[in-house]
């Protein structure tokens, strides 16, 4: 039982190299943060140190902690994941950098799976230098996946105005197609269906699916995945009672009034749906892992080294993660609780 009723929020460091520390930093400057839970960081307190110096940032410190548990609920805490000589090289992809990345987020996850921690939030690693025996993955998503559940799960792009989620995630585009199936579509769809119900809590979600080819193949004139794939995917979602529809030509979508009608957007490969979403919402997306029966979120942007230590990097997507991580939490409880107790649960079909 939790000695308190804050959600504690682990936050691993990302490339001690890039712009992590910048953002998590500004994040938990702001004291309101500590009301609404309490931020584990998994890293290093010297890198910690170092970065806040050279981004002449005063009257901010970290709360160094051995264990999870032992968190101070009104402070932000750090636990100590690193040998303390790991040197930073501003700016630069090292391989050191990486070790240090994989390092944090091991013991961040080991947290998660003994309950000491309740959601988890990751800064930006390169998926380069991060790179080894104990990590051959695209990127975090794969990597939570094979530790949480081993099943299939859903990359979902969020922000105040879309939700963009992806059936192939991060794999080369001229294998796009090959990867596209029926079931695999479905599984999508039913992915995303669920998330909206029990993590944003919308009741009836309306999703919009892209084809493929340019148009939506025009009917078959551009490609034959649509009439062949993606429609019959369409139907077999709406035989289960998921409102689905399209698909829609992707170049127009987003320009269009579509883009307010409908709870979520099925994109069919990485580059179409995320393109769009961080023309409009870089600054304040958010990448949150649907499909796991943990909560992890990230923010939408990359590790920005030629921004490492100037001072100029945005929190604005990192902090939208970890509220957004804190949101989902909730949503989630409220709708087990419920679910477990039907007198508690109401109909709201006419609110």
């Amino acid at each position: 039982m939790k000695q308190d009723n804050k959600i504690k929020v682990g936050i691993t460091q990302g490339d001690v190299n890039g712009i992590s520390h910048e953002i998590i930093i500004k994040s938990l400057l702001d004291n309101r943060i500590n009301d609404l839970c309490t931020p584990i960081v998994y890293g290093s307190a010297k890198v910690a140190a170092y970065h806040r110096k050279a981004l002449n940032i005063e009257n901010f410190s970290l709360n160094i902690i051995s264990d999870a548990e032992k968190a101070n609920p009104k402070r932000p805490n750090i636990i100590n994941c690193l040998d303390e000589n790991i040197r930073v090289e501003l700016g630069k992809s090292t391989s050191l950098a990486g070790e240090a990345s994989l390092m944090a987020l091991e013991r961040a996850v080991d947290d998660l799976k003994e309950g000491k921690i309740d959601v988890l939030v990751t800064a930006p690693i390169n998926k380069d230098n991060i790179q080894s025996e104990n990590f051959s993955f695209p990127g975090h998503t794969e990597y939570l996946a094979q530790n949480f559940s081993g099943k299939e799960v859903l990359m979902l792009m969020v922000s105040d105005r879309m939700r963009v989620g992806v059936v192939t995630g991060h794999i080369p585009i001229k294998d796009v197609a090959d990867n596209l199936t029926q079931e695999k579509i479905l599984n999508k769809l039913k992915l995303l269906n669920d998330t909206l119900i029990k993590d944003f809590k919308i009741r009836k979600p309306k999703i919009a699916v892209f084809g493929l080819n340019p148009r939506a193949s025009d009917g078959g004139v551009i490609g034959d995945e649509e009439n062949s794939i993606i429609i019959p995917a369409i139907d077999r979602a709406k035989e289960e009672n998921i409102l689905a529809f399209g698909p829609y030509p992707a170049d127009g979508f987003f320009g269009s009034d579509n883009l307010t009608k409908f709870d979520a957007i099925l994109a069919m490969y990485h580059d179409q749906g995320l393109g769009p979403f961080k023309t409009l919402a870089f600054d304040e997306g958010v990448n949150f892992t649907a499909g796991l029966d943990i909560i992890r979120t990230s923010p939408a942007h990359g590790t920005a080294y030629e921004l490492a230590g100037l001072n100029k990097a945005s929190e604005k997507s990192f902090r939208n993660a970890l509220y957004l991580a804190i949101d989902i939490y909730k949503n989630r409880s409220e709708y087990k609780k419920n679910s477990s107790n039907p007198l508690e649960s109401t109909d709201k079909s006419n609110v």
